[in-house]
């Protein structure tokens, strides 16, 4: 087993699999409105295993890159199809960000024929009839490429809704973007202690935070409870991981070394795999520190996904 900065490295890999992801802007008149959309809008959004998605804050915009020169957030969402993306984003948009003040919604990803979700056009229907909409784009001198959105197919333009409210008007692009993602990036902490092992933990959250194109959906970007697929009860999707727990050391098989207390897990999902590779390199390095015994990561052999993450090529990569 390899060290760095007196940690033991497991040799082991993190294993990802693929989701539709979507980029959502936020703005609003100020940035503490457009957090509280952004964080209202991204709740309940850990897993897939029992949320409608995973979702989570990108970075902080400011004014000039947002499309209406506002404050703004930038927040990713990740589901198991553009079906259900669209579903959980029309819900969330419509629940959390068209109902906060000041707000309004824009697609943060390039539009391409049959690969895009539509947010406005759904949204639109609360204006009563009273919605309008502009195109942002001159009519092109070829006809605009179409894209197949339920059994319709429609022409594929830059388009805003403006949905009358008590404030003034709430306005959302009507197609947004969506890429293949990539979940399920992830390191496990083993620490000494709780003290340790969480102090690793805010550390390392606070060094993938700084990188793009990805997210940590949990609260706070960590993980108390790591699952396992399946359980002895038949309902259930997944269960705890008792390999892990420190209380259940002595009466099954456990992955603990001697000497740890705690492990907390950090989930990572992104726009793409070097992304998700790029952010589970700064969070191993931030994470090795006093108190650490080992960083090791979750996999199911090989078995859920395609993205096989191997620490040992990022402790190469640093």
């Amino acid at each position: 087993m390899r060290t760095y900065r007196g940690v033991e490295i497991e040799d082991t890999f993190a294993e990802a699999f693929p989701m539709a992801a979507a980029r959502v802007l936020v703005t609003a008149a100020t940035p503490h409105w457009a957090r509280i959309a952004a964080q209202v809008a991204t709740g309940y959004a850990t897993s897939v295993i029992a949320c409608d998605a995973e979702a989570g804050i990108e970075r902080e915009l400011a004014p000039p890159e947002t499309p209406d020169g506002r404050p703004g957030i930038a927040l990713l969402f990740f589901a198991f199809n553009r079906d259900a993306l669209q579903k959980a984003l029309v819900n969330r948009v419509g629940q959390c960000i068209l109902t906060c003040p000041t707000t309004a919604c824009y697609n943060g990803l390039p539009l391409a024929p049959d690969k895009v979700i539509r947010i406005g056009g759904q949204l639109r229907y609360f204006g009563d009839g009273w919605q309008i909409s502009k195109v942002l784009e001159p009519q092109p001198e070829q006809p605009a490429p179409t894209t197949q959105i339920g059994s319709q197919k429609v022409k594929l333009r830059r388009r805003l809704w403006r949905i009358p409210v008590m404030e003034g008007e709430f306005v959302c692009e009507d197609f947004f973007g969506t890429v293949k993602g990539v979940a399920g990036g992830n390191l496990l902490i083993l620490g000494e202690s709780q003290s340790a092992a969480l102090a690793a933990a805010e550390a390392a959250v606070q060094a993938i935070r700084r990188i793009p194109d990805v997210i940590v959906p949990f609260p706070g970007g960590i993980v108390r409870s790591g699952s396992k697929v399946g359980s002895r009860y038949k309902k259930l999707r997944a269960s705890t991981n008792e390999a892990y727990c420190p209380t259940l050391r002595s009466v099954g098989n456990t992955a603990l070394p001697e000497g740890v207390d705690c492990v907390y897990e950090i989930v990572i999902d992104g726009l793409t795999e070097q992304a998700v590779r790029q952010a589970m390199r700064v969070g191993l390095v931030a994470a090795c520190q006093p108190g650490i015994r080992r960083i090791s990561a979750g996999n199911y052999g090989g078995k859920l996904g395609p993205y096989h993450l191997r620490l040992y090529d990022l402790l190469d990569e640093t």
